[in-house]
């Protein structure tokens, strides 16, 4: 029996494969035809063998809050999620724009606060956000840029355009997904990559690479990726940039502050480190300026970055800009910097800690998603059209306690993509990631991890909430 897409039901959602009436998308006409002249079993072997690539090449990440062994691979699927070329080049200029603005925003809250004095942006919502770190006042990053690496969340809804759902400025993970989901297509499918004009992302670590020494002053600078650890979630991310960019991986143990600058141990003794990407939070970096519990930090760390012996990135104070609260200002930000409205829009949002909004969500809370303004991860989020009576009620105490630290977004129909469900195709929710690169200049990636919720009807496409992940086609 071939494999066949003639009973797929895009059962009244917005399909990134089908249109309304049926007919395939421009850009998986190879696909599909290559796909239906498998045998079910021949499909299955190909999706079964990508898994185990997966896992021979060690690409897991941890999760903490389950009892039955904690490292696994996120789930591929082999059915590829494509992007018309008009439809990214309006999503590429609207990610430089937004990139664009929350860099200038982060670097007037962090100095000049315009924006703040000017009551564009409440002064409360900031200072009273955890990720508002005030020793980062006054910080001027090297070249003026806050934001080096970035993932920002966009999703479909039912009429096709692209929203932005949420901006990740700290440490976005997953890229390495994006990396291997290529060459796992490139063996499951060369044939339709062949007759497909699809945009290559292999030199993303190259580009990472050449950001990084840009933002250092020295001509061939020694450049570190700065990990937690074995025992961090994205640890196999950690280690795969630093191999792709011929650069050291490096934890606490090997970083030492010494006579005013950073400096790593070698078998050769030290060595002046310049630019350090670090996958550690803020406030873990340096436990004399933030934490003073963090094991994982340099000490010092901070008094050689603002003295510009070393650059960081991303910069340390730019979690204030993924508080899903100011998430909500972005619109606003980005007219009060450049000017323009914005080309991708956000998800329209309640802010609980405005009375009006807080209102409606407390009488509509069943028809909504409430989020918690710092968690991720699919975490401290309700999602209220598949929640509880009591869970209901206990994010209405929690609201009333803590206006401040909630949104509320309508249930957005997230677009849909077929994936392979058993021995057929079932379409499951997905958004997309696209990770974009300020150096010289601001680069998005042509693609980006499409991150696919895999249980069926779910709307949450975390990894650790039984997520899968697609690699994503952008064409020509």
């Amino acid at each position: 029996m071939n494999f066949s897409f003639n009973n797929y039901n895009t059962e009244g959602f917005y399909d990134e494969m089908f249109d309304a009436e049926g007919n395939v998308r421009i850009g998986y006409e190879a696909f599909k035809e290559r796909a239906e002249q498998l045998g079910v079993e021949e499909f299955l072997r190909r999706h079964q063998a990508a898994e185990r690539s997966l896992m021979a090449l060690g690409i897991t990440f941890n999760v903490y809050s389950e009892n039955e062994g904690t490292e696994r691979i996120m789930p591929v699927d082999i059915i590829p999620r494509v992007v018309a070329a008009d439809d990214w080049a309006k999503t590429e200029k609207g990610l430089i724009q937004r990139i664009t603005a929350l860099n200038m925003f982060l670097d007037d809250i962090y100095n000049d606060q315009k924006i703040l004095n000017d009551g564009v942006v409440p002064r409360e919502l900031i200072e009273s956000s955890k990720n508002f770190l005030k020793p980062c006042i006054g910080l001027k990053p090297p070249k003026g840029i806050w934001i080096h690496i970035t993932g920002t969340d966009l999703i479909r809804g039912d009429d096709g355009q692209f929203m932005v759902l949420e901006d990740n400025l700290r440490c976005p993970s997953g890229v390495s997904y994006m990396l291997e989901n290529r060459e796992l297509l490139k063996r499951t499918f060369p044939e339709v990559l062949g007759k497909t004009r699809v945009q290559p992302i292999s030199d993303y670590p190259t580009r990472l690479l050449q950001m990084l020494q840009y933002i250092s002053d020295r001509p061939n600078p020694t450049i570190v990726v700065l990990t937690p650890g074995i025992y961090n979630s994205a640890y196999f991310e950690h280690s795969y940039l630093a191999q792709q960019m011929g650069v050291e991986l490096v934890d606490t143990r090997d970083l030492v502050v010494h006579d005013g600058y950073v400096k790593m141990r070698t078998t050769k003794g030290f060595q002046i480190v310049d630019v350090i990407y670090r996958r550690i939070d803020d406030t873990f970096l340096d436990p004399q300026t933030f934490n003073p519990h963090s094991l994982i930090g340099i000490p010092g760390l901070m008094d050689v970055y603002k003295a510009g012996r070393v650059a960081l990135a991303n910069a340390p104070g730019t979690g204030v800009a993924d508080d899903k609260v100011i998430y909500a200002y972005v619109p606003r930000i980005i007219k009060y910097y450049l000017g323009e409205d914005p080309i991708i829009p956000n998800v329209e949002t309640y802010i609980c800690g405005e009375d009006d909004d807080c209102k409606y969500v407390l009488e509509n809370i069943e028809k909504l998603v409430v989020k918690e303004a710092n968690e991720a991860g699919g975490y401290g989020m309700l999602i209220g059209p598949k929640s509880t009576k009591e869970e209901q009620e206990l994010f209405k105490k929690r609201i009333k306690e803590n206006p401040r630290n909630y949104i509320a977004q309508p249930t957005i129909s997230l677009s849909r993509v077929p994936c392979f469900i058993d021995d057929h195709a079932e379409g499951r929710h997905v958004d997309l990631r696209p990770y974009i690169l300020y150096g010289n200049g601001v680069q998005v990636i042509p693609g980006g991890l499409t991150r696919v919720a895999l249980r069926k009807g779910s709307l949450v496409v975390n990894s650790s909430q039984g997520g899968g992940s697609k690699d994503t086609w952008v064409l020509y």
